[in-house]
């Protein structure tokens, strides 16, 4: 067996005889393979991933972008008048009045359209990010849950080989062939065994409750399937694994798009304090009769409009300036973030690069720790036919065998899951899984 392309699921012939000895408790459950998981998560929790920022995110744009479209509002400033007629809200007591409003000219609202757009990118990397880790989670607590049902079948059979044993114990010392302390020995071995089913029952049960969750499926109809978990690529640990994690990675390019917006977002305080702007705007009112307007107006008639250019010339405006300060400051606190991100993704993938070649020797050690066990256990088996061997021996060796294939199963789903986590950083995760049956 190759050494660093060794999978979680090597063991399946061993575990395919196992299930035909002893059928296992998953049987009762419906298969549902990998990249049935996967679209069954996307489909169900992914209706439910927050869209809330980037739908505001979105709106903010418009909002923005909206500024140069007109502004039309229909009202009334109807009411009576004592003496001269004041005006109402800033315009003439009316009984019907329209205005309308749109940017022309505005190099700082030209920036917070810009600032608005990456804010809006940013939002749907974001999605992405969720979209991404949501899969990840389906991947790991898949593969999770077939390796505690694995294990489920390989107890159940030491189990089943314990309990004969005891069996064979009770019967030596009741005739005087072994010393009660042999009985009480393999009454502890069938103890522990009876321990670790349920631990592995207990992590199974949590498995299955949460891939449910994702999924959306009964946990009843659960059960994984491990053929359909493709083989996980190889890995050099020369590649560039680090900057090609930063190219790709959604949360890098949301810091960096939220750092844009930020930048956008000063430039735009900036320009709003020291640059003019232009506005289109106009106006329409039907004035009445009884607002004193005929006492105090000469010509007075009732239709009236205006409408022309609004120049605005920032002169002293501290609160202005001390927004765009307080804005050109989040910018580069914002540009530091993206900044710590790109490190931060390079240094957890680097990390995870090393770790898994730290994993897969472990899973060298461990297999060959399965091999020697398995040869032992061949040997004394080869002692009892030759009546050179014992029960007790077989026995010890066995549960030396079934030993190592846990710990076997243990460093190569820790292998795996490094393995799963460097592919969601470098962006190769979907398609990974996507890949089986």
């Amino acid at each position: 067996m190759p050494s660093h392309c060794r999978s979680l699921f090597s063991a399946r012939t061993l575990l395919v005889l196992l299930s035909v000895l002893l059928p296992a408790t998953s049987a009762l459950c419906q298969k549902i393979t990998l990249r049935r998981a996967i679209e069954a998560t996307l489909s169900h929790s992914g209706e439910i991933i927050p869209q809330a920022d980037e739908a505001r995110s979105y709106a903010a744009y418009r909002e923005a972008r909206n500024a140069y479209l007109p502004r039309v509002m229909f009202g009334s400033g109807l009411g009576g008048s004592f003496g001269f007629p004041l005006s109402l809200e800033n315009a003439a007591p009316s009984l019907f009045n329209v205005t309308t409003q749109q940017v022309l000219y505005s190099p700082a609202q030209k920036a917070f359209v810009r600032a608005a757009r990456a804010s809006w990118d940013a939002g749907k990397m974001q999605s992405e990010d969720q979209r991404q880790g949501l899969i990840q989670d389906a991947v790991l607590t898949y593969i999770e849950l077939n390796k505690w049902s694995q294990e489920l079948d390989l107890l159940n059979t030491e189990l089943a080989n314990n309990r004969k044993m005891e069996d064979v114990e009770q019967q030596r010392v009741k005739e005087g062939v072994d010393r009660p302390a042999e009985y009480d020995k393999a009454r502890l071995a069938t103890a522990r065994v009876r321990v670790r089913i349920a631990e592995a029952s207990g992590f199974a049960d949590v498995m299955r409750v949460h891939l449910a969750q994702l999924t959306g499926l009964s946990p009843a109809e659960l059960a994984t399937e491990p053929d359909s978990i493709p083989q996980l690529p190889e890995l050099s640990q020369e590649s560039d694994l680090a900057s090609k994690a930063v190219a790709t990675s959604p949360a890098v390019k949301v810091a960096e798009q939220q750092a844009t917006a930020k930048r956008f977002s000063a430039e735009g305080e900036a320009k709003a304090a020291r640059l003019p702007s232009v506005d289109i705007a106009a106006q329409y009112g039907l004035l009445s009769n009884f607002n004193n307007y005929k006492t105090y107006i000469r010509n007075f008639q009732s239709h009236n409009a205006t409408g022309g250019l609004v120049f605005r010339f920032p002169f002293l405006d501290t609160a202005q300036r001390a927004r765009a300060a307080e804005a050109k400051a989040d910018a580069i606190r914002s540009a530091r973030d993206a900044e710590e991100a790109k490190n931060k993704v390079s240094l957890e993938t680097l990390r995870l690069q090393r770790t898994v070649q730290e994993l897969a020797a472990a899973v060298d050690v461990s297999q060959l720790e399965y091999n020697l066990a398995q040869s032992e256990l061949e040997s004394t088996q080869s002692r009892i036919k030759a009546e050179t061997g014992t029960l007790r021996e077989e026995q010890d060796a066995r549960t030396r065998v079934e030993q190592t294939y846990n710990a076997l199963i243990d460093a190569t789903l820790a292998l795996d899951k490094a393995r799963i986590q460097l592919l969601h950083n470098t962006g190769e995760l979907e398609q990974w899984a996507r890949s089986g049956r």
